[in-house]
């Protein structure tokens, strides 16, 4: 059974996972990364996304990310459609490497943006990164160069990020500096290994 000791880690986009991902792995916890494996599928598929999306979004057998988002997000109908091609190749891949990482007996990360809005996972113990969103705003225009209407699109296309945070099982709050998410990255790891005594 997969996800035995699984901990989902989410958030909304622009909220710091990368970095939380990053202290994670230096306190030494292994990290499935949905976000690669999801990109690695993408390019892997690149034939079946030209013939939906158009040979202008594949160029020399690697699909065109950004332009393909720019679609996606602004169109609910083109997104399910992705969607449905990649996410339960994706879900599989994930789930035959977490099968792998349980063997360990040891708690693991499931870097997961969209845990929340995809429902597939059963993974019991949630880790959400926590900023506001006038926060996610103001870092997403920033770190992507995103105008004011993109960067609320792919924000309004994820759950509320007060809904996730008060559905989590742990929160780590990165409404602040980066030394105050260090130290909050900190107490989640210190109490993911007390939940296993």
């Amino acid at each position: 059974m997969a996800f035995q000791y699984a901990y989902a880690l989410t958030g909304g986009i622009a909220t710091g996972k990368s970095t939380v991902v990053s202290l994670l792995k230096q306190s030494g916890f292994r990290v499935i990364d949905a976000d690669r494996i999801a990109h690695d599928i993408l390019d892997e598929q690149h034939q079946k996304i030209g013939e939906i999306f158009g040979e202008d979004f594949v160029d020399q057998a690697k699909v065109d990310r950004k332009r393909l988002g720019s679609v996606v997000f602004a169109d609910p109908v083109k997104r399910k459609e992705l969607e449905s091609l990649l996410h339960p190749m994706i879900y599989d891949r994930i789930a035959k490497a977490s099968i792998k990482l349980d063997k360990r007996a040891e708690p693991y990360i499931v870097d997961i943006p969209l845990f929340y809005e995809g429902g597939r996972y059963a993974i019991g113990n949630v880790i959400v990164v926590y900023a506001s969103q006038a926060q996610q705003l103001e870092r997403l225009m920033q770190r992507d160069s995103y105008s004011k209407e993109e960067a609320l699109a792919r924000i309004g296309s994820q759950i509320d990020i007060q809904e996730k945070r008060d559905n989590a099982t742990h929160v780590i709050d990165n409404s602040g500096t980066l030394k105050q998410l260090e130290f909050e990255t900190e107490r989640i790891k210190n109490e993911i290994l007390g939940d296993l005594l």
